[in-house]
């Protein structure tokens, strides 16, 4: 107090800002999480609406700017509109800071959430959620942001140089700069957005640019803690002697097994399909590009309109596989593959624990695995009957709504895996189909994850439950 006036810090503790304060460090991580998300999407949306020099023709609507900037802030790549055509470059710019953004922010956040599973979280982790912190904890957060950062812009600036290399004769070294810069990031991103009218397509006979795309792709979505563990044990002397957690044993194996797995499908099923006009070497890296694109990156080399069902339905399920925890990837992840196999193969053999790399699986874990997997393919049921009646209205006969089914189907796991291939379809989705499709990419994006974080702080912020009387059931 000062001749009987407040002091800033007694006007403080009386104004509403208080309470904003203390608000915001009561934050749970999937409320943070949404709302930073909520917030990168409005923004954005209000950029597209009313910056100059972003379109080239007319200006977007409310409803096709909000499907827009969510695809880009939740790095999924599906959009009503050619981003190639239908933006300037300050336009395609706007685009590419918001996929950045949404990309660097998540594997950021998740990061630090994930390093802290499996035991009891310390005040480090506890910054992600708004807790208080003091100075030395705030050093260690910022030390591994700093990493987290520094990975991401390496590996991004690596693939534009690369890109820029490949490209620098077709397109000369200005244009060939910004094409190279927009397809790193959003490759690193697993966004799938394009300056290519295309996409990728115009490459399918480039295989040296569908290689250094999927080597951007794996790499975004391995994420840092698996990428830092791997090249530390690959690095060490004596790699017996070092051993590789479980959580990056089950993220490499899971990827390296989809990916030679997926590659080999992808080229029996479209040998003399979509890959016929192609050579032999240039169909065994378009299949390759195949397997690394489906499980959450959105480019596309081949008209997937055009592909065959069972080609179709293996994007589906490699779309719902995903990536890796911690990354800028989405689907229900390569670690809940692991996990739910591993279990499947212990039910099989009779054994009661599930084990992975020699170490047994805590039923915790399992537990909220199953959870997470019920959680999504519940929605993504919904999500389906939903969008089949929405979409299947206008059918000319009921032959052409069947035939949409795959499509519809299609369209629905690539939104809430945050994947962004489409058999064409997201131009023509009706005002319904849209929204349903916003929601599926903004939940896709953040519902692992919440579920995950919210759930491994669960048994620190509230009482045991009083287990109910125990009876049995007949099941199987």
């Amino acid at each position: 107090m000062v001749d009987g006036l407040p002091s800033p810090v007694d006007s403080f503790l009386r104004s509403p800002l208080r309470w904003l304060w203390l608000r915001w460090f009561s934050i749970s991580p999937a409320t943070l999480l949404a709302l930073s998300f909520a917030v990168l999407i409005a923004v954005g949306t209000a950029g597209l609406l009313w910056l100059p020099a972003l379109y080239t023709g007319p200006r977007l609507g409310f409803l096709d700017a909000l499907f827009t900037m969510t695809s880009a802030v939740c790095v999924t790549g599906l959009s009503v509109v050619n981003t190639a055509t239908a933006f300037t470059r300050w336009g395609q710019l706007w685009l590419l800071v918001f996929i950045q953004l949404g990309g660097l922010g998540l594997v950021t956040l998740t990061t630090l959430v994930i390093g802290a599973l499996g035991r009891r979280l310390s005040l480090r982790s506890e910054v992600i959620v708004g807790a208080p912190m003091d100075y030395t904890h705030r050093h260690n957060v910022l030390s591994l942001t700093l990493r987290v950062a520094r990975f991401t812009l390496g590996v991004e600036a690596l693939g534009a140089l690369l890109l820029w290399l490949l490209w620098l004769p077709r397109f000369g070294w200005k244009e060939a700069a910004w094409h190279a810069v927009f397809h790193s990031v959003s490759a690193f991103c697993n966004a799938g957005f394009s300056t290519f009218s295309d996409s990728l397509a115009g490459f399918s006979r480039e295989p040296l640019t569908l290689l250094v795309i999927s080597f951007l792709i794996i790499m975004g979505s391995l994420g840092y803690l698996s990428s830092e563990e791997a090249l530390r044990w690959w690095r060490s002397r004596d790699q017996r002697s070092r051993r590789m957690s479980v959580h990056t044993f089950a993220a490499l194996l899971v990827t390296g097994v989809l990916l030679v797995g997926g590659t080999v499908l992808f080229a029996l099923f479209e040998w003399r399909g979509t890959l016929a006009p192609l050579g032999y070497v240039d169909r065994v890296v378009n299949a390759w590009f195949m397997s690394a694109t489906a499980r959450t990156a959105g480019f596309n080399s081949v008209s997937y309109s055009e592909v065959s069902n069972a080609s179709g339905f293996f994007t589906i399920l490699l779309m719902v596989v995903g990536g890796s925890p911690g990354s800028t990837a989405g689907g229900l992840k390569t670690t809940t593959l692991a996990v739910l196999g591993a279990l499947a193969f212990t039910r099989i053999r009779g054994r009661r624990h599930a084990e992975l790399h020699g170490r047994a699986i805590p039923e915790g874990t399992i537990e909220r695995t199953v959870s997470l997997a019920l959680i999504a393919f519940g929605v993504m049921t919904a999500a389906v009957f939903v969008l089949s009646f929405t979409e299947g209205r206008g059918a000319e006969s009921v032959q052409a709504a069947r035939a949409s089914f795959l499509p519809v189907f299609f369209e629905v796991v690539s939104a809430f895996c945050t994947v962004g291939l489409t058999m064409d379809m997201s131009p023509s989705l009706s005002v319904a189909g849209k929204l349903l499709i916003i929601g599926l990419m903004f939940v896709g994006r953040l519902g692992p994850l919440s579920f995950f974080a919210a759930l491994s702080l669960r048994a620190r912020t509230h009482l045991r439950h009083v287990r109910p009387a125990q009876e049995d059931l007949i099941v199987g």
